[in-house]
C-alpha cells in the first residue's frame, strides 16, 4: 500500500511517511459537461485523472482524488452538463487545498482538466487564498488544454476546440471504450467579445471543430506533448 500514489489508497501511517519527502501532490480537477454525442459527459474528469497519474509516476509527485465538478456556463443548455457558480467551486478547492496544507503538504499541483475561463479564474483564486493561509504552501494552477492547444495549427486546425479533433483524439489514445462512433463537424460563431453564454444558432451541438480526422495515433502524441510540458513545468514552478 504504501507504494501507491493515489492518497485514497494510502494508509494514514503511509501517507505521514511520504510527507518527510516533501511530495508533490497533484489534485485533478474535472466537470461533468456536455461533449457533443460521441464523448462521454465526464471527459474533462477522465483526462485530467489520468494525466495527473502518468504525471505522479514520472516525477514522483502523489494524486489526491479528483474533483469531478466544474463551473461549465458554456454547455449549460446541452443535456447532462452540471455547472456550479465559480464561488460554489471557489471554496470547495479552497477548503479542499487548506487542508490538504494544515496535514503537512507544501507543493501542489491543481490539474484542470477543463479550461473555461470562468471555472480557471475560480480556481486561481482558490489558490490564493490557500497560499494566504498557509505561507509556506506553494500552488500551480493550469488545465492541461493550455497545453495540448499548442498544437494547434500543427496537429489540428488553429480553430479546433471543446471536444473537437484533439480532444477526441486523446480520448481515443486514453478512454477508447468511452468515445462513440459519430465524428460531428461543428461551427463554432460565438464571439469572445459578446457577453453569456452561446445561442443556439452560435453553437448547435456542444462540439468546436471537424472530429472526422481523429485517431488513436495522434491522441498519443498529445498526450506526450502535455506530459511532458507538465514535466517542465513542475521542474521550473515546484521543485522539492
Amino acid at each position: 500500500m504504501d507504494r501507491s500514489v493515489r492518497l485514497l489508497e494510502l494508509d494514514s501511517r503511509s501517507f505521514e511517511r511520504k510527507l518527510r519527502g516533501n511530495p508533490l501532490v497533484i489534485v485533478p480537477i474535472g466537470a461533468l459537461e456536455a461533449h457533443g454525442p460521441h464523448l462521454p459527459l465526464g471527459a474533462d474528469q477522465i483526462q485530467a485523472e489520468r494525466t495527473a497519474l502518468e504525471l505522479a509516476e514520472r516525477v514522483g509527485a502523489l494524486v489526491a482524488p479528483t474533483l469531478p465538478y466544474g463551473s461549465a456556463p458554456g454547455a449549460r443548455r446541452f443535456p447532462g452538463t452540471v455547472s456550479l457558480s465559480m464561488a460554489e467551486l471557489g471554496t470547495h478547492v479552497e477548503g479542499v487545498l487548506r487542508e490538504l496544507a494544515r496535514g503537512g503538504v507544501r507543493r501542489l499541483l491543481v490539474l484542470s482538466g477543463h479550461g473555461e475561463r470562468g471555472h480557471m479564474a475560480a480556481l486561481r483564486e482558490a489558490a490564493d487564498r490557500a497560499m494566504s493561509a498557509y505561507p509556506g504552501l506553494r500552488v500551480v494552477v493550469l488545465c492541461d488544454y493550455e497545453f495540448v492547444y499548442e498544437l494547434r495549427g500543427r496537429e489540428a486546425p488553429a480553430s479546433d476546440g471543446h471536444a473537437g479533433l484533439l480532444e477526441t483524439s486523446r480520448l481515443l489514445a486514453l478512454e477508447p471504450g468511452s468515445v462513440g462512433a459519430e465524428r460531428p463537424v461543428v461551427d463554432y460563431r460565438h464571439s469572445p467579445f459578446v457577453p453569456g453564454s452561446p445561442s443556439e444558432a452560435d453553437w448547435p451541438e456542444s462540439v468546436i471543430g471537424d472530429t472526422r480526422p481523429s485517431s488513436a495515433e495522434l491522441g498519443r502524441k498529445v498526450q506526450q506533448h502535455v506530459l511532458d510540458r507538465l514535466v517542465q513545468t513542475v521542474g521550473a514552478l515546484l521543485p522539492a
